[in-house]
């Protein structure tokens, strides 16, 4: 926790792993195929990249849960197929970066890793997007291993 002035600032971290037997990539490409999150993502009712160049994009997603809408763009630097850089360009947090990580461990597996860093820009920041961001997060790796299963079948190449 640090202090600024008057406001309390708390950091969040996320950190999910898990062990898919899918080819890193095939998940690099699921994860870095943003435009197609709302097909399977029930908390994302839009996504796009707004902007594309060698080793990057940024993107926006519209994130809706429980009455509630915020939209957030990342700029993301991608490393294919092994990583995507993520950093905040604009949204309700004061800061975000994570990293996306696909480790393969033979043709038909691989270790998918992603760890986030955020911090609220307030306390009512905190209070109306702290738990839709959460949620978000912590759901997030789980959604794109079913996605893999759903597209390339249980323990595929």
């Amino acid at each position: 926790m640090q202090s600024v002035g008057t406001q309390i600032y708390m950091a969040h971290q996320i950190h999910k792993t898990a062990l898919v037997m899918h080819s890193a990539e095939r998940m690099f490409h699921l994860v870095n195929d943003v435009p197609r999150y709302p097909e399977f993502l029930p908390w994302c009712a839009g996504a796009e990249v707004v902007e594309e160049g060698e080793g990057y994009r940024v993107a926006s997603l519209d994130i809706a849960k429980g009455g509630m809408h915020h939209k957030l763009t990342t700029r993301n630097q991608v490393q294919e197929p092994e990583s995507i850089e993520i950093s905040l360009a604009d949204g309700p947090l004061k800061s975000l970066t994570g990293r996306w990580q696909f480790h393969s461990l033979d043709d038909n597996a691989c270790k998918v890793i992603l760890t986030l860093d955020f911090e609220f820009s307030g306390s009512l920041s905190r209070m109306a997007f702290g738990p839709v961001f959460k949620y978000v997060a912590n759901t997030m790796v789980d959604a794109f291993c079913r996605r893999a299963d759903e597209l390339y079948g249980r323990g595929s190449v």
